[in-house]
């Protein structure tokens, strides 16, 4: 067998580079005390992210994972989730362990890297910035630079072409099924960090061509 050596390696955000669930939580259940909802357990929230900011305020003011219906104050619980979150951005948020070292090696190696992740752009960029992480990044898209986000493989796609690499020769590392299927689709090699929000799968059911436990496996995998 041929060793893949990724001349792309894409990350997604949440739940693979940066263990954001504490301030998402905190944003989410102020949004529902505001709106005169009970709060919610941290562990219920972090098993509804992945999908973009709007399915997870759905999905927080039905209590349902998938909401059957649109919530008539929608609009407005957004407006307070957004407008707490994105000054509460990284209060207790945190690089999960190997993260620096992996790029750090990766970018020794000469791999180009790039970001994709279902969170909007007015709270992804203060994240990475304020994380440490915007640097890194040739290239960046959120869940609003696209008209259509992952499980949808344009994204990376777009990030394969603005980086002048061939679907094949990419590989996308995250932690959730839209993360896994985003890649499939794209036709890249595919990666699962087993620690993020996974959700209802398991490692198995997921599927990845790659399973590691940390990012900074990635260089020895494959350089």
């Amino acid at each position: 067998m041929i060793h893949f050596k990724p001349e792309l390696i894409v990350f997604d955000l949440d739940g693979t580079l940066v263990d954001s669930s504490p301030d998402i939580a905190s944003a989410v259940n102020k949004m529902l005390v505001v709106i005169n909802q009970r709060p919610l357990p941290e562990q219920l929230i972090k098993q509804w992210l992945g999908n973009g900011a709007t399915m997870l305020i759905k999905r927080a003011l039905t209590g349902e994972l998938e909401p059957t219906t649109e919530p008539e104050n929608l609009a407005q619980a957004m407006t307070i989730y957004f407008d707490f979150y994105a000054s509460h951005i990284c209060v207790q948020s945190k690089l999960y362990t190997g993260v620096i070292e992996g790029l750090e090696q990766l970018k020794a190696a000469g791999v180009k890297l790039a970001c994709v992740t279902n969170k909007p752009a007015q709270l992804t960029l203060p994240l990475l910035t304020e994380i440490g992480l915007k640097d890194y990044f040739q290239f960046i898209a959120c869940g609003d630079t696209f008209t259509r986000m992952k499980p949808d493989p344009l994204p990376l796609l777009e990030a394969a072409k603005a980086c002048a690499v061939q679907a094949q020769q990419a590989l996308m590392v995250g932690d959730s099924i839209s993360d896994i299927q985003a890649g499939k689709r794209a036709n890249f090699k595919t990666a699962l960090v087993p620690y993020g929000y996974i959700g209802k799968y398991t490692l198995d059911e997921l599927d990845a061509d790659y399973n590691i436990d940390k990012i900074d496996q990635l260089s020895n995998l494959f350089y």
